[in-house]
């Protein structure tokens, strides 16, 4: 291995246990919620990748590619943190752009180019997977609301609002609805029959 190669290795190296930041990186806004112990940044994304890779599936948009976007969506939050809505107003943050550039800076040039290319594509794309994994983080938002209504967090609403009212695609807006409908565990009383 060259110099380069085990430079960029360690780049590229740095920049993945960096994202392992987001395993223990709580989702800041539920506490204003009166959530004690929020999920994590990694737990959401995750379930924003699955979420979007379903909501292209019945959209006709291509799931890998959403889901692709919705992994990403978050990463920069390992050196800005989760800012909730409203603490947003006060700050200027830099764009997750320029954070994943500074991110991966020292990574390999495809990991450089490829992370560069989603995060702009998530941020300013307008195709029928970037609408998706939008639609994604909302609905995840609105599930977690959901999950935590159910243990008692009585403070969710807004969070479900706001979210119910950002969904574009018509599949995202029923999966909303059914999921408002029923409780987080009802799924398994299919199984049970």
């Amino acid at each position: 291995m060259t110099e380069t190669e085990r430079e960029r290795a360690t780049g590229t190296a740095g920049f993945l246990l960096e994202m392992g930041m987001l395993k223990r990186a709580k989702r800041s806004g539920w506490w204003i919620a009166g959530v004690k112990d929020p999920e994590t940044i990694a737990e959401h994304s995750f379930r924003v990748g699955l979420i979007g890779s379903v909501l292209a599936m019945m959209e006709g948009a291509d799931p890998a590619k959403t889901a692709l976007l919705g992994l990403w969506h978050d990463t920069q939050e390992s050196r800005v943190s989760d800012i909730p809505h409203i603490g947003r107003r006060y700050l200027d943050a830099a764009s997750n752009e320029r954070v994943t550039a500074d991110q991966v800076s020292a990574a390999h040039p495809a990991v450089q180019a490829g992370a560069r290319r989603i995060v702009e594509e998530y941020e300013h794309g307008d195709t029928p997977e970037v609408i998706c994994a939008h639609d994604a983080d909302k609905l995840e938002c609105l599930l977690q609301a959901v999950e935590y209504r159910e243990q008692g967090c009585s403070n969710v609403q807004p969070w479900i609002d706001s979210s119910l009212a950002k969904l574009k695609t018509e599949s995202a807006q029923e999966l909303a609805e059914a999921a408002l409908n029923m409780s987080s565990i009802e799924w398994q009383q299919t199984y049970l029959r």
